[in-house]
């Protein structure tokens, strides 16, 4: 993951581009990796933990009435909280993460290991879907971060 974050940072600087993630599933872990990088400060903005539906509401206005409908973890939120975040950071590139890290809280129409990842750059929206076998929360969640870096790469080439 290091070498792709770095890989990001200086393509990110190269390109005079901003970055921000507004996170569930995975914690913070995708602002970390990115961070760790040294020179991350003049391209990363800021990164949301938003681990409850009251923080997907209330930080970045994903609408009550989405989140009880399709649930917190949904192309629909997904597409909602990286739109959002796009609107509040007004960074070039809005990366949205939310998702089931377990080991409990799946169920059969939403099992542990099941990620959403939103991805936005100007007028281009992707949010991808994924299904994490390895049923570690640990794994998942690093999982999750590696498929948004590797989506953030393709975004930025």
């Amino acid at each position: 993951m290091k070498k792709l974050s770095q890989k990001i940072v200086s393509l990110l600087k190269k390109k005079n581009f901003k970055i921000s993630f507004a996170e569930s599933c995975t914690g913070g872990l995708l602002s970390s990796t990115i961070t760790s990088i040294s020179g991350s400060s003049k391209v990363f903005t800021i990164g949301f933990v938003t681990y409850s539906n009251h923080s997907k509401i209330n930080n970045l206005k994903i609408p009550k009435k989405k989140i009880k409908k399709h649930g917190a973890v949904s192309y629909e939120t997904c597409l909602s909280m990286v739109k959002n975040l796009a609107k509040i950071t007004k960074t070039n590139i809005s990366v949205s993460i939310t998702g089931i890290a377990g080991p409990k809280g799946g169920n059969k129409q939403k099992p542990v290991g099941l990620v959403y990842i939103g991805i936005k750059k100007r007028n281009k929206i992707l949010v991808k879907k994924y299904l994490f076998k390895n049923k570690k929360r640990i794994f998942i969640q690093r999982a999750a971060v590696n498929k948004a870096l590797n989506l953030i790469l393709g975004f930025l080439k």
